[in-house]
């Protein structure tokens, strides 16, 4: 049995695909540049994740997760008479043309209760929410690359 449609229902689905395309795009409020995770040896609970975030206006950054871990957070780390602290960042402003890089010694993003182990050069998803000045949220799918070190630029 051969399915026909008339040309007028394939010219609405294409124009509904391309307008959820662009949509897409105008969302898109933050650009994500050199994303890798650590690697991690067998049985290891936690990692952490770091790369460059650009907005294109002013958002915050309000969470993150993945399917590789019960519990993502944005952490910031700072170091206190040679003593490394580590806490929750539930909120990073970032201005409109504002580039932050989350590195091992400031903000990242912690994976904690790994499901699995992060073998190095395998794909690591993460989803990051962003957060509008109008309450608007939007959420930017990353595919991190799991490593021991960060990749060359």
């Amino acid at each position: 049995m051969s399915l026909l449609l008339p040309k007028r229902v394939l010219s609405r689905c294409l124009a509904a695909l391309l307008a959820a395309g662009a949509a897409s795009a105008v969302h898109a409020q933050v650009t994500v540049d050199g994303a890798w995770a650590r690697a991690t040896v067998p049985n290891q609970s936690a990692t952490g994740a770091f790369m460059r975030l650009t907005a294109q206006k002013d958002v915050v950054l309000t969470g993150a997760s993945s399917p590789v871990a019960d519990i993502v957070e944005v952490h910031e780390m700072w170091l206190d008479k040679d003593i490394m602290r580590m806490r929750p960042a539930d909120r990073v402003p970032l201005k409109a043309g504002q580039t932050i890089e989350l590195r091992s010694d400031g903000l990242h993003v912690m994976m904690m209760d790994l499901k699995k182990q992060l073998k190095a050069g395998e794909r690591v998803p993460l989803t990051l929410s962003f957060t509008a000045a109008d309450g608007s949220v939007s959420k930017v799918e990353v595919n991190a690359t799991a490593g021991f070190a960060p990749p060359t630029r």
